[in-house]
Formats: C-alpha cells, sequence, structure tokens
C-alpha cells in the first residue's frame, strides 16, 4: 500500500507544529493530526486485505459485548449450531457448539505503535510522515489479515456436514490425478475443469435444506470465490494450451478453441463457471496459510479431508472456495465512543520528554472474528509432485 499526504500550507504548518521544542504547541498538533489519522487508516484498512471481501462487518459500541442472534439464521433441527472463533489475538481458533440463541463473540485487541524524529516534521518531511502511517496500517492489517484466516482455515479443516449423502461429507475434495481422468487421490494431481465443477457439486450437495431438499437461491447461491495460489493460476493459464481430455477418449470434444482464445488474451481465466478466481501469495506449498492449514489438520486424518489421510504443507496445497452470499462470516468490530469509527490513533505520550525528541502514535481497534455456517466453505487439495 501506498499512502501521501497533500503538501498544502495548511498540512505543512500542523507537521511543522508536531515538531516544536514548546510541550504545548506540539500536543495540539499531535491531537489535531491523530484525528485525521483515524479516518485514514480505517478506510485503507477497509479495502487493502483479501478477508474483507469475506467477513460483514457487525459493529458494536465499545466496551459493550457484542453477541449475534443465531436463531434468527440458522434453521438447524439438531436445536444447536457449531461455529469457529478465536479468544485472542494470534490464538488458535476452535470450533465450539452454540445453542440457537444469542452468540456471545469473543474480541480482541490490535495495535500498533510508530515514531519518527522531530526534526523531519520540523523540516516538513511528509514522505517520512506518510511512510510511518504505511508502517501502521500495514502492522495492524497484516494482524488482521492472519487472524481472519486462521479462523477460515481452522473451519475449512474440521467442517463436515451430514446431508442426504448418508454419512458426515467433508468440505474438502482432491483434484484428479495425472493422467488419470477424474480419479481423486491420486499422488500427483493434475488440475483440470472437471476438478472444478466436483466442486461445485460438492458445494451443493452440502448446502441442501433442513428437509433434504432443494434450499431457498437467496440463501445460497454456491462458490462465489475460489482463492488460489499463483501456481494454481499458472495451471489455469495452461488450458489455453494444455489437452483438456478428462477422460482418455479419442471421440471426447477438448477445452473449446473460443474459450482457449480468451483464457490467452486475458492472461488466464479470471472466473470458471461463474467462479471468482482470486490468487493469495500465502497460498501454495509451504507458504504461510498452507502451512497454517497444515497445522490445523496434524494428527486429524481423513478428518482433514476427503479421500487423504494427511496434508503436508511441502507438497499439497489448499484452495479455498467461499460462498459470500450465505454472510456465514461475522466480523464483530467496535465503534469507539470519541470518533465513532472503528480505528482510533492518539498521539504515543511516551515521547513527551524534550530530550526523546521524538514523536510518534499509537493506534488500535477491537475485533473479533466467526464462521457461523461452515457450509460456506468448500475446497481442494492439490497434491505436487516429490
Amino acid at each position: 500500500m501506498r499512502l501521501k499526504l497533500k503538501e498544502t500550507p495548511e498540512q505543512v504548518e500542523l507537521i511543522k507544529a508536531m515538531g516544536s521544542r514548546n510541550a504545548t504547541v506540539a500536543r495540539e498538533a499531535q491531537e489535531a493530526f491523530a484525528a485525521f489519522l483515524g479516518p485514514v487508516i480505517q478506510e485503507v484498512l477497509g479495502v487493502a486485505g483479501t478477508a474483507s471481501r469475506i467477513y460483514t462487518d457487525s459493529p458494536f459500541d465499545e466496551d459493550d459485548s457484542p453477541s449475534y442472534p443465531l436463531d434468527l439464521y440458522y434453521n438447524e433441527s439438531a436445536g444447536y449450531v457449531t461455529v469457529w472463533s478465536q479468544n485472542m489475538a494470534g490464538g488458535l481458533p476452535s470450533s465450539q457448539v452454540e445453542g440457537v440463541a444469542e452468540m456471545k463473540i469473543a474480541t480482541y485487541r490490535i495495535d500498533s505503535a510508530v515514531s519518527f524524529l522531530k526534526r523531519y516534521a520540523r523540516k516538513s518531511r511528509l514522505d517520512v510522515v506518510s511512510k510511518a502511517l504505511e508502517r501502521m496500517s500495514q502492522e495492524v492489517l497484516l494482524k488482521q489479515e492472519r487472524n481472519a484466516w486462521a479462523v477460515i482455515l481452522r473451519a475449512l479443516a474440521e467442517a463436515k456436514t451430514k446431508c442426504s449423502l448418508g454419512t458426515e461429507t467433508k468440505h474438502l475434495i482432491h483434484c484428479g490425478g495425472a493422467g488419470t481422468g477424474e480419479t481423486a487421490g491420486a499422488e500427483v494431481s493434475d488440475l483440470k475443469l472437471a476438478d472444478f465443477s466436483r466442486l461445485l457439486t460438492r458445494m451443493r450437495r452440502l448446502n441442501e435444506s433442513f428437509a433434504q431438499g432443494t434450499p431457498d437461491s437467496v440463501y445460497s447461491n454456491g462458490i462465489t470465490d475460489l482463492y488460489v495460489s499463483p501456481e494454481m493460476k499458472e495451471h489455469i493459464r495452461a488450458f489455453a494450451f494444455n489437452p483438456m481430455n478428462t477422460k482418455g477418449s479419442v471421440t471426447d470434444i477438448p477445452l473449446p478453441d473460443d474459450m482457449r482464445q480468451g483464457i490467452y488474451n486475458s492472461a488466464g481465466m479470471q472466473e470458471i463457471y461463474g467462479v471468482n478466481i482470486i490468487e493469495l501469495l500465502e497460498l501454495g506449498e509451504d507458504k504461510k496459510y498452507n502451512a497454517l492449514y497444515d497445522s490445523f489438520t496434524t494428527g486429524m486424518g481423513n478428518q482433514g479431508g476427503y479421500d487423504v489421510s494427511s496434508f503436508v504443507s511441502a507438497k499439497d496445497e489448499v484452495m479455498v472456495g467461499v460462498d459470500n452470499s450465505k454472510g456465514a462470516f461475522i466480523r464483530a468490530v467496535a465503534r469507539q465512543a470519541d470518533s465513532g469509527g472503528s480505528f482510533s490513533a492518539l498521539p504515543d505520550d511516551q515521547f513527551n520528554l524534550n530530550r526523546a525528541d521524538r514523536t510518534g502514535f499509537y493506534g488500535f481497534l477491537e475485533e473479533g472474528r466467526v464462521c457461523i455456517d461452515a457450509r460456506a466453505l468448500a475446497g481442494m487439495v492439490f497434491k505436487h509432485a516429490v
């Protein structure tokens, strides 16, 4: 991300005042700048991350105890709902069984602090101040993303739904094997259109109504977004020139030429069967989110996937499909009493002494992430050659 302060006369004077050796003048300027800083970082956090596409904000008043009415959301004959959440920032997300009533959401504080020498302020070095603001935004965003995706990956790893297929069905499938058509669970995978078709079918079966029938289409539209690694996007681009015959018969029809041409012209498909394909650099062999998912499936055996006994981050990778139409991912966020926003920025009072000759800011927000319906998730596991 990149933040740039406009070099207006008022802004320049305000930055200069922050570097004043007069404690009163410097403090007043810092308070004024902090009041401007909070809404800017809040807006950046709302558009810069990937998790903001998945979670729906549920604001609550500062110092309040947030809750969510499951009885209005979920129609379950069993009378209970399994949800996934974490109790502290960076903590291990866990599943818990909630009654069909008000569910209390555990929240935590995410904060960051930056500082710089006052001489940069006295010289009106707006570039230095901008870099400090970028650093604060990036630190908060990094913590937000990790906590948000931890809940998603934990829910995907543990999720299983009892439907008309019989036993509890996992939310993960394996890509077909190289040279084996649609056979899942092979030692080496080969991504094909048939895998995307199977994933859509699995998601549809998981989202039966409570009467094991067709649900209201308004409630569930199936997978809307599929998060993949750059390597999986490379496989999708290869659809333009690789043979797509999945059955092995000479009479089978390959991928149509106009579709191949479209993939080539757009440098890779941005959607398949109406599902948006979104790249995440944190996904892929041994990457951050892939390793995080691996830690959630350790020791779970087949509970971590479908037709698979184990997941190894060094040679396997997961693709995460999300149904954004269900509103199953909730972000409870505190509305600050002073500003009315979700992010608060304050002058850092540890630099009040003139001998420090520094100035800085402290920013924080309070939020909690929760998945209240794992049926909004489905995924595919791709196995690489060792």
